[in-house]
Order: structure tokens, then C-alpha cells, then sequence
């Protein structure tokens, strides 16, 4: 089993350099007859089916499916999809005394699971359109790329490794970000993205451990934290509204009559009058 952890302080903390991207689209049943592997690589699959073998050992690839290999592997591949297979791969190296450290977990093959979601998608494709963008700003542009990619993956593999079920620390994780974030706009694709999942999927994880679907929890946690403001002192209605996220304080108005039963207004002045 892949150590993610591991792998995630690798990629944060190890020297290495992207040397190469390619987008790829390959015609169905086309066979890729056996040669060996020159670089360290992750092939990242965007649609069709692959059955990839490597040192004798037989990986199915799907959609979402990330594989990587090392330099000097025996390698063949077989499209198996009655569609198009494309996907992206990914060529870095590593410095020097990593490479020749043979127990080094980038000097393996394996495989990764990851929901295909868009943002990883979105996040290959300006990583392709930036690797060749000189200078160093050019340099930290890719990298920053590659990492943020790397983050979704991983995540994204650590889930569905929880019995194909995000635990509690995912829901939790998600909870943490919202009360991060809760002035931004906020959508379910964002929420569910960030956490490396479907909507629909986050959607229900979340409703089954919080009893809130995430937009209603939004919501909810919104109008909590007016609430308190509106407790804190005499602020006009339409900053309280922009500080939770609401730059219509007529909308604002009305989600927290829904919550509390009152008007903004009415809730202030009978929290004054409680307060004198």
C-alpha cells in the first residue's frame, strides 16, 4: 500500500525539478510494445482505460487513475477503452543522492485512485500551457502547479482508501475550511473539489455526519457568527451583512428572519433592550 503521507513529505520537502509535460490521445486497442522507462513520471488519466504493465506487474487505469514509474522499469501498455484513451504525463527529476537511494519510495512503481475531478484537470492543463514559461518565476509558477495537483491527488487517494467512505476527519476538515471561508462566495463544486470529491458524494458524507447538507451549513454558520456581531454592538445592518458574506443586505436580511424568526434590526434592538 502507498504511504500518502510519505509520499506528501517527499514532494514538499525533497529537491527535484519538472522537466517535461505532455497531453496525450491515444486511438483505442492501440498497444504500446514493451521499452524501458528513462525518467521518474506520472501519467495521469483524463479518459479511456489503460492496462499498463511494469517489472512484471499489471495496473488497470481509469479515469482519475495516476501512475508513476521510475527510471530503468520495464514497461507495456495496452489501450483497453472502446474510447480514446487521454491523459497527461508528468517527467521530473530528483536530486542526485535520492535517485541513487535505492529504498527511496520514488524509486517504485504504483498506482493512486483519486476522483476525477475538474480541478485536477484545470490544474494539468495550465501546468502544460506554464513549462516552458522561462525565468525563475517561470520555475515557481510550474512548481506551484505541480504541488497543488499533488495535494488533490493525494487527498483525493487518502479518501477512497477510507473504505471508499471519507471519515470523520474529512467532514471535519471541510467544517474547518467553511469556517475559514464562510465571507467568500462559497459553492458545493468548491467545497467538494477542495476536498477531492463529487459533489453529489461530499454532498451526502457531509449530510451524514453533520445532519446539514454544506450549503445549508454555510448558511447556518453565516448567521451565527451575524448574530454574535449583532450581540458585539450597534454595527450598521448592511456591514454586518457584507462581514458574513452577504453583499445584498436585503438577501441577508431575509436568510436571517428564515434562521431566528426576526429581522436583523428587530434581533439588535432586543438584544439592547436585554442588555440596559
Amino acid at each position: 500500500m502507498t504511504d500518502v503521507e510519505r509520499l506528501a513529505e517527499i514532494f514538499a520537502n525533497d529537491s527535484y525539478d519538472i522537466d517535461s509535460v505532455y497531453r496525450l490521445v491515444i486511438q483505442p486497442k492501440s498497444v504500446l510494445h514493451e521499452f524501458r522507462t528513462a525518467k521518474y513520471g506520472f501519467l495521469f488519466i483524463i479518459r479511456g482505460s489503460v492496462r499498463i504493465g511494469v517489472n512484471g506487474t499489471i495496473y488497470e487505469l481509469q479515469p482519475g487513475s495516476v501512475f508513476h514509474a521510475a527510471p530503468d522499469m520495464q514497461m507495456e501498455a495496452k489501450v483497453i477503452s472502446e474510447s480514446e484513451l487521454e491523459y497527461y504525463s508528468v517527467f521530473y527529476s530528483l536530486d542526485k543522492s535520492c535517485a541513487e537511494n535505492g529504498n527511496h519510495e520514488c524509486n517504485t512503481h504504483f498506482k493512486l485512485e483519486s476522483e476525477a475531478v475538474p480541478r485536477v484537470i484545470e490544474l494539468l492543463t495550465m501546468l502544460h500551457l506554464n513549462i516552458h514559461t522561462p525565468g525563475g518565476i517561470g520555475k515557481l509558477r510550474v512548481k506551484e502547479l505541480f504541488l497543488s495537483i499533488m495535494y488533490q491527488v493525494l487527498v483525493g487517494h487518502k479518501n477512497r482508501e477510507s473504505s471508499n467512505s471519507p471519515n470523520i476527519e474529512v467532514i471535519e476538515e471541510a467544517i474547518a475550511y467553511i469556517k475559514r471561508n464562510y465571507m467568500n462566495p462559497l459553492t458545493l463544486e468548491e467545497l467538494a473539489v477542495s476536498h477531492s470529491m463529487n459533489p453529489k458524494s461530499f454532498s451526502y458524507y457531509f449530510y451524514k455526519y453533520t445532519g446539514f447538507r454544506p450549503i445549508d451549513f454555510v448558511i447556518h454558520y453565516r448567521m451565527e457568527r451575524a448574530s454574535e456581531l449583532l450581540k458585539m454592538g450597534n454595527f450598521p445592518i448592511s456591514d454586518i451583512a457584507v462581514s458574513v458574506g452577504y453583499p445584498n443586505p436585503l438577501y441577508f436580511s431575509r436568510a436571517f428572519k428564515k434562521k431566528f424568526g426576526i429581522s436583523p434590526s428587530a434581533y439588535a434592538d432586543k438584544v439592547n433592550h436585554r442588555n440596559h
